[in-house]
C-alpha cells in the first residue's frame, strides 16, 4: 500500500517532468538571429499589442478563426509584427482550413525553426530570422510542391499589399 512518502515523491517527479517539459521548447535567440535586434525586453511591450507580446515574445498561440490574414487574398508580402522582416509571399498562401493563415514555403532565410516539446508534443516551432519572435509552427502535410504547412499566427504577421500594376 502506498504510503504519504510514496505519493510526495510521485508528485514531486511529476512536477520535474512537467517543469522540464515546459522548459524543452529550444526557442531561438538573438544569439542564433541572422540580423539580431539590439532590443531588449523593455522595447517590446511599447511596440506590440498585448496580443502581438503574447504570440511573439512568449510563443502564445491566437485563438483559430481569430486573424483577419486569414482571408486576406490580395497580392502581397506577410512580414514580421515586431520587425517588419519579409516573410511569407502570398503566392505560398493556401486555405489550410485549419484556422490560422497557412503557407507552403517562406521566403529564403526569412525564418528560422527550432525543436519544441511543449505539452508533450513534437513539433517545429517557427521564428522570425531576425528579432527571434515566434511565428508558429510548421508541418508536414502541406500542399505541393513542399508538402509542408507553415501554420502561422496572423497576430505575429502584418499584410505588406502589392503596388497595383500599371
Amino acid at each position: 500500500m502506498p504510503t504519504r512518502r510514496d505519493a510526495l515523491i510521485g508528485g514531486a517527479i511529476v512536477v520535474a517532468a512537467l517543469a522540464s517539459a515546459a522548459a524543452l521548447h529550444t526557442r531561438p535567440t538573438h544569439a542564433n538571429a541572422r540580423d539580431p535586434l539590439a532590443r531588449g525586453d523593455e522595447y517590446w511591450p511599447k511596440l506590440l499589442t498585448p496580443e502581438q507580446y503574447a504570440v511573439l515574445r512568449e510563443d502564445g498561440t491566437e485563438p483559430p478563426f481569430s486573424s483577419p490574414l486569414l482571408n486576406e487574398h490580395r497580392r502581397g508580402i506577410f512580414a514580421c509584427a515586431g520587425c517588419g522582416l519579409a516573410l511569407f509571399s502570398s503566392a505560398t498562401k493556401f486555405d489550410s482550413h485549419t484556422g490560422w493563415p497557412s503557407f507552403w514555403e517562406p521566403l529564403p532565410s526569412a525564418v528560422v525553426t527550432s525543436e519544441d516539446l511543449s505539452f508533450f508534443m513534437v513539433r517545429t516551432a517557427v521564428s522570425c530570422s531576425r528579432c527571434a519572435g515566434h511565428l508558429g509552427h510548421v508541418f508536414d502535410d502541406g500542399p505541393p510542391p513542399t508538402g509542408l504547412r507553415y501554420c502561422m499566427n496572423g497576430v505575429a504577421l502584418r499584410f505588406e499589399p502589392a503596388a497595383p500594376a500599371r
